[in-house]
């Protein structure tokens, strides 16, 4: 099937992403749609080093490293898994892409969002997702579901994960046409309901293109 849509799931983690990601590429393949479902960082040799070293407790570095790393594991997952998936005509589900960049490092960590987005679509060469689907819960929530041992990025925190929500709220607000939010607070299901109808929203207008 042509014209394929990129979606990515982005939040605090806790919301459910991961399994939000597997239903939504479940959906797609049910609808004709080959699918290639990847996770950001990762999905490619290099990447899963380069997350391995990002998401160690035992790693120290400054944010400026940690966002270049991002950047590179970003940089090989485009160029080898989802430009060629996408020019196959395989639609593309991946959990967490450049928003999170701008929220971790820039709303919550003090760094120039502008300047983020700037290097993000550097490392993508212009690539960005046809829809960013916000998963959103409040912070006290998310942390009872999260696994109970946290990786370098968790560990620091809750005022750290409210930072980070605010500013995927402030994304979202900023621009709606391709950042969008859903309540992650319901059912598994209803959740994924409320995906779908934004997918569909997106499948719709690239029809109507």
């Amino acid at each position: 099937m042509s014209g394929a849509p990129f979606i990515a799931l982005e939040g605090i983690d806790g919301t459910g992403k991961s399994t939000q990601c597997r239903l939504l590429a479940d959906w797609l393949r049910a609808r004709g749609y080959t699918v290639t479902h990847c996770a950001d960082p990762g999905g490619t040799p290099l990447g899963d080093q380069l997350r391995a070293i990002l998401l160690d407790q035992r790693q120290q570095m400054g944010l400026r490293a940690e966002v270049l790393l991002f950047m590179a594991s970003r940089a090989e997952l485009v160029e080898r898994v989802i430009r060629p998936a996408l020019a196959a005509g395989s639609a593309v589900v991946t959990d967490r892409f450049l928003v999170s960049n701008i929220v971790y490092q820039g709303h919550a960590g003090g760094l120039d969002p502008d300047e983020l987005r700037r290097l993000s679509l550097f490392a993508t060469d212009g690539l960005q997702p046809d829809l960013s689907v916000v998963l959103d819960l409040p912070v006290e929530r998310a942390t009872t579901r999260r696994k109970p041992e946290a990786d370098r990025i968790e560990g620091r925190g809750a005022a750290h994960q409210e930072a980070v929500r605010q500013g995927f709220l402030a994304e979202a607000r900023a621009h709606p046409e391709r950042i969008r939010l859903v309540n992650a607070g319901r059912s598994v299901q209803e959740t994924h309901g409320d995906v779908v109808r934004e997918v569909e929203r997106v499948l719709e207008a690239r029809a109507r293109a």
